[in-house]
């Protein structure tokens, strides 16, 4: 599955940073479960841009797959070498956490769990 994600960097927007992402999330609507890709895109409002893990998880979000099950990261750099130690950062932790606290990130670096990444993440229920 990782190197099926990577087929997916081509589509990454990414002229600023030249660090390009690309993820395939697993999700379930409770019936079935259906990948859904994503791509970081960069904006020159930096604040717009968006990261490919929040890409996947919209789109997922969006057509009813509501339990997020597993995530598949890549990451090339600005010279097209693959970055083995990707991780998700902050903001898409928290909101992989919002949706799912039991999701299994995996890497070229092994497989984490979200709680392992993001250790207090909170819910609305937890405030």
């Amino acid at each position: 599955m990782l190197d099926k994600a990577l087929n997916y960097i081509k589509f990454s927007y990414a002229p600023y940073s030249k660090f390009k992402v690309a993820c395939i999330l697993i999700a379930s609507n409770g019936i079935e479960e259906k990948e859904f890709y994503g791509v970081n895109v960069e904006n020159a409002s930096y604040g717009l841009t968006i990261c490919a893990e929040r890409v996947a998880i919209f789109k997922a979000i969006s057509e009813g797959y509501n339990k997020l099950l597993k995530m598949y990261l890549v990451a090339v750099d600005e010279n097209n070498n693959e970055v083995l130690n990707i991780m998700p950062c902050g903001a898409c932790r928290q909101v992989i956490f919002e949706f799912s606290d039991s999701l299994k990130i995996i890497t070229r670096s092994g497989e984490f769990d979200i709680k392992e990444l993001l250790p207090f993440g909170f819910k609305i229920l937890n405030l």
